[in-house]
């Protein structure tokens, strides 16, 4: 079974950074399309960010030029490097593969507040 684990998240004043890593055990996840994904509060989770094995990397709109997935192959974890964030960027993160495993991570809170 593969178990994803989310990590890096904090509280982090408007225009700071943070890295989110996400740990996988079980199987090899960077060899597949992976997402991270945010759920803010009363909202539905979308998804911000996708790599692909190839190292192609798209992302939302909203985030664009301000995050960057990345990989570690030998760790089998994937990165997201979050920088001028901002207060709409507050939520929950989460990463999963494509197909999803299930379960999901606990997910990593971030807020952005002053």
């Amino acid at each position: 079974q593969v178990r994803l684990v989310e990590s890096g998240g904090g509280l982090v004043q408007p225009g700071g950074s943070l890295r989110l890593t996400c740990a996988a055990s079980g199987r090899r996840v960077t060899i597949f399309v992976m997402d991270w994904y945010r759920q803010a509060p009363g909202k539905q989770r979308e998804l911000v960010a996708r790599l692909h094995p190839s190292g192609e990397k798209t992302y939302v709109e909203s985030v664009e030029g301000r995050f960057t997935v990345s990989k570690d192959d030998a760790k089998n974890t994937i990165y997201l490097q979050m920088d001028n964030l901002k207060p709409e960027d507050t939520g929950v993160y989460f990463c999963n593969a494509v197909p999803h495993y299930e379960p999901w991570g606990p997910g990593t809170q971030v807020t952005v507040s002053s």
